[in-house]
C-alpha cells in the first residue's frame, strides 16, 4: 500500500500537461511560453526545426517541441504517440488548437480549391488533432481550447473564406462541448479580434498573390474595396498575442470555464453588431465601406475571361 501511495503522490506532483499546435509564432508561441512559465508541461508543435529551437531557447527545460503539419494525418498520429509516451496513465490535461491560416478575397473570384485549402487547416485539422487526443484527455478530464475568431460569428467582405472556416469550427466546437461533457472534458472557444501576429504579414503576401490572379474586370468592379483591403493590411491593428494567451490560461485553469471568451475591444464591438437586426447590421457595415459598383455588360464573355471553375461540380 505504501508503494501505491507514493506513486499517487508522485503523480499529483507532476505538472499539468498541454499540447499547443502552431506554436512557432503569434498566439501559439505566446500560449506556450506563458503556460511554461506557469509550470505546465508544454508540448508545442512547430513546422520547422529552427522555429522549435527559437522557442526552446526562451523556455524552461520542461517545454518539448514536436514537428507537426496539422494537415498530415500521419504526423498527427506520431505527435499523439509522442505525447502519450510522456504523459502515460496521467493523460493529457489540455489541448490548444491554434494552428491556422488567414485567407481572403472576393467571393465572385474565389477558387473552390482555395476554400478547401483553408478549411483543411482551420477546420478539419483541429478536429483531426482533437480526435487523436481525446482518449488522453478523457483520462485527465482535460480541456480543449479552440482558437477561433470573431470571424467565427461575424462574416465580413473580403474575408469570406476565412470566416466560413471559423463558422464551421464554431459548429464543431459546440458539438464537441456537448458530446464530451459527460466525461468531464470541457471544450472552449476563444474568439479574438484583431491580434498583432505574424499571420497578418503572411496574409499580406497571400493577398498580393491573389490579386495578381484577378482579371482587369475585377479591379474595374471592386477597385476601391480592394484598395481598402490592401491599406488595412499595411497598418494592422490589434492587441498583443499575450492577451489571448492570458485568456487561454484562464480557460484552462478556472473551475468552470465559459463556452466562449471574447478577446479585444473590437471583438466586443463586433459581438454587439451581430446582435442587431440583419438589415441594420448590414447598413452599418456598408456605411464603413468605400463606394463602388458600376454597370458591367457581357457576363458570359466575362466568365470565359476569368476562367472561373464551375462550382456546382
Amino acid at each position: 500500500m505504501a508503494v501505491e501511495s507514493d506513486s499517487e503522490d508522485n503523480r499529483s506532483l507532476r505538472p499539468r500537461s498541454v499540447m499547443i499546435t502552431g506554436a512557432s509564432s503569434g498566439i501559439g508561441r505566446a500560449c506556450a511560453l506563458r503556460l511554461d512559465r506557469a509550470g505546465w508541461q508544454v508540448f508545442a508543435t512547430v513546422r520547422k526545426d529552427e522555429d522549435g529551437l527559437r522557442l526552446t531557447n526562451d523556455a524552461s527545460p520542461r517545454l518539448r517541441t514536436i514537428l507537426l503539419d496539422v494537415t498530415e494525418p500521419d504526423q498527427i498520429a506520431a505527435a499523439a504517440h509522442t505525447v502519450s509516451e510522456h504523459v502515460g496513465g496521467d493523460g493529457l490535461h489540455a489541448l490548444v488548437n491554434n494552428a491556422g491560416i488567414a485567407a481572403g478575397g472576393l467571393v465572385e473570384y474565389l477558387d473552390p480549391e482555395e476554400l478547401r485549402r483553408v478549411f483543411e487547416t482551420n477546420t478539419i485539422a483541429p478536429l483531426s488533432v482533437s480526435r487523436r487526443l481525446i482518449p488522453l484527455l478523457r483520462r485527465a478530464r482535460g480541456r480543449i481550447v479552440m482558437i477561433s475568431s470573431i470571424a467565427g460569428f461575424s462574416s465580413t467582405p473580403l474575408l469570406s473564406p476565412y470566416c466560413a472556416s471559423k463558422f464551421a469550427l464554431e459548429a464543431l466546437t459546440d458539438g464537441m462541448r456537448l458530446e464530451l461533457k459527460p466525461w468531464g472534458i470541457e471544450v472552449v472557444s476563444v474568439q479574438p479580434g484583431a491580434i498583432k501576429t505574424e499571420i497578418w504579414n503572411k496574409a499580406r503576401a497571400y493577398v498580393d498573390g491573389e490579386l495578381r490572379k484577378y482579371p482587369p474586370k475585377a479591379f474595374e468592379k471592386y477597385g476601391p474595396l480592394l484598395d481598402r483591403m490592401a491599406e488595412s493590411l499595411e497598418k494592422p491593428k490589434g492587441v498583443p498575442a499575450d492577451e489571448v494567451a492570458r485568456t487561454v490560461e484562464t480557460a484552462l485553469t478556472v473551475a468552470k470555464p465559459k463556452a466562449r471568451y471574447l478577446v479585444g475591444r473590437d471583438a466586443l464591438f463586433r459581438s454587439w453588431i451581430e446582435s442587431l437586426p440583419t438589415s441594420l447590421r448590414d447598413r452599418l457595415i456598408l456605411s464603413r465601406m468605400p463606394k463602388y459598383g458600376t454597370e458591367i455588360t457581357g457576363p458570359a464573355d466575362e466568365l470565359q475571361e476569368t476562367g472561373q471553375k464551375d462550382i456546382s461540380q
